[in-house]
């Protein structure tokens, strides 16, 4: 699982089949993991976080868009 960006308790993931999808990202802290799509940020799946911290990493996301993005496409764009 490639890791795009680690910040507090999360860390920002993809899976090797995950190119064949629009930028998303799966975020995971302890035993939750939601899917955000990237273009344009959205919720795809809470994954068990409560709406407070989904709320918390969407603002994660939008600080760190641009380098979220960049390693989407450095990873997906081969």
């Amino acid at each position: 699982m490639p890791v795009l960006l680690r910040i507090g308790p999360y860390r920002f993931f993809i899976y090797s089949i995950d190119c064949q999808e629009p930028p998303h990202a799966h975020v995971e802290r302890d035993s939750n993991v939601a899917k955000f799509w990237l273009t344009p940020v959205r919720l795809q799946s809470s994954g068990g976080f409560r709406s407070n911290e989904i709320n918390r990493i969407y603002r994660v996301i939008d600080e760190n868009l641009d380098e979220l993005l960049r390693r989407w496409y450095e990873r997906c764009d081969d």
